[in-house]
Protein backbone atom coordinates (compact mmCIF):
# COMPACT_ATOMS: atom_id res chain seq x y z
CA UNK A 1 0.00 0.00 0.00
CA UNK A 2 1.32 3.60 -0.68
CA UNK A 3 1.55 6.49 1.69
CA UNK A 4 -1.47 9.09 1.15
CA UNK A 5 -0.49 12.63 1.84
CA UNK A 6 -3.60 14.39 3.52
CA UNK A 7 -4.14 17.58 4.94
CA UNK A 8 -7.12 19.16 7.05
CA UNK A 9 -9.46 18.79 4.44
CA UNK A 10 -9.37 15.05 3.74
CA UNK A 11 -8.33 13.86 7.42
CA UNK A 12 -12.17 12.51 8.54
CA UNK A 13 -12.80 10.90 5.38
CA UNK A 14 -9.66 8.64 5.44
CA UNK A 15 -10.49 7.62 9.16
CA UNK A 16 -14.08 7.07 8.17
CA UNK A 17 -13.26 4.98 5.25
CA UNK A 18 -10.58 3.24 6.93
CA UNK A 19 -10.43 0.83 10.40
CA UNK A 20 -6.99 1.02 10.81
CA UNK A 21 -4.60 4.13 10.42
CA UNK A 22 -1.44 4.85 11.06
CA UNK A 23 -0.43 9.02 10.57
CA UNK A 24 3.07 10.43 10.45
CA UNK A 25 3.40 14.04 10.46
CA UNK A 26 6.56 15.60 9.40
CA UNK A 27 7.58 19.43 8.48
CA UNK A 28 9.27 20.17 5.46
CA UNK A 29 12.26 21.50 7.64
CA UNK A 30 12.47 18.63 9.78
CA UNK A 31 15.32 16.41 8.99
CA UNK A 32 14.76 13.37 10.97
CA UNK A 33 11.13 13.74 8.87
CA UNK A 34 12.82 13.62 5.73
CA UNK A 35 15.73 10.73 7.34
CA UNK A 36 12.05 8.34 8.22
CA UNK A 37 10.25 8.62 4.74
CA UNK A 38 11.46 5.59 3.17
CA UNK A 39 10.86 3.66 6.57
CA UNK A 40 7.57 4.72 6.37
CA UNK A 41 7.17 3.79 2.44
CA UNK A 42 8.90 0.64 3.53
CA UNK A 43 6.58 0.21 6.14
CA UNK A 44 3.00 0.78 4.33
CA UNK A 45 4.32 -2.38 1.62
CA UNK A 46 5.23 -4.53 4.78
CA UNK A 47 2.63 -7.55 4.53
CA UNK A 48 2.45 -7.99 7.91
CA UNK A 49 0.15 -3.93 7.58
CA UNK A 50 -1.60 -5.03 4.56
CA UNK A 51 -4.63 -3.85 6.19
CA UNK A 52 -3.31 -0.52 7.53
CA UNK A 53 -3.83 2.72 6.29
CA UNK A 54 -0.67 4.92 6.11
CA UNK A 55 -1.23 8.57 6.00
CA UNK A 56 1.60 11.39 5.83
CA UNK A 57 0.39 14.79 7.54
CA UNK A 58 2.53 18.19 7.21
CA UNK A 59 2.08 19.15 10.69
CA UNK A 60 2.72 22.80 9.89
CA UNK A 61 0.07 23.48 7.25
CA UNK A 62 -2.32 21.16 9.14
CA UNK A 63 -3.19 22.41 12.50
CA UNK A 64 -6.21 20.71 13.16
CA UNK A 65 -4.73 17.62 12.17
CA UNK A 66 -1.75 18.25 14.63
CA UNK A 67 -4.14 18.81 17.42
CA UNK A 68 -6.17 15.55 17.11
CA UNK A 69 -2.92 13.69 17.55
CA UNK A 70 -1.34 15.59 20.02
CA UNK A 71 2.00 16.54 18.40
CA UNK A 72 4.23 18.61 20.19
CA UNK A 73 7.22 17.23 18.71
CA UNK A 74 8.65 15.86 14.68
CA UNK A 75 8.97 13.57 13.60
CA UNK A 76 5.32 12.30 15.81
CA UNK A 77 3.10 8.99 14.64
CA UNK A 78 -0.55 8.17 15.65
CA UNK A 79 -2.61 5.33 15.40
CA UNK A 80 -6.38 5.41 14.97
CA UNK A 81 -8.60 2.57 15.08
CA UNK A 82 -12.57 2.65 14.10
CA UNK A 83 -12.22 6.57 13.92
CA UNK A 84 -10.45 7.29 17.96
CA UNK A 85 -7.34 7.82 18.08
CA UNK A 86 -5.71 5.20 20.27
CA UNK A 87 -1.56 6.46 21.09
CA UNK A 88 0.71 9.00 19.91
CA UNK A 89 4.79 8.71 20.10
CA UNK A 90 7.45 10.91 19.27
CA UNK A 91 10.36 9.46 17.66
CA UNK A 92 12.67 8.47 14.81
CA UNK A 93 13.02 4.97 15.40
CA UNK A 94 11.72 2.59 12.82
CA UNK A 95 11.45 -0.21 16.09
CA UNK A 96 8.97 1.85 17.78
CA UNK A 97 6.84 2.74 14.74
CA UNK A 98 6.68 -0.79 14.18
CA UNK A 99 5.69 -1.68 17.92
CA UNK A 100 2.97 1.02 17.81
CA UNK A 101 1.44 -0.35 14.27
CA UNK A 102 1.31 -3.55 16.39
CA UNK A 103 -1.16 -2.24 18.43
CA UNK A 104 -3.83 -1.86 15.85
CA UNK A 105 -3.85 -6.01 14.94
Amino acid sequence: MEVIEVTDQELDAQLSANSKVVIKYYADWCGSCKLFNPKFKRLAKDERFGDVTFLNINAEHNPNARAKGGVSNLPSFAIVENGEFKESIFTSKEEAVVELIEKLK
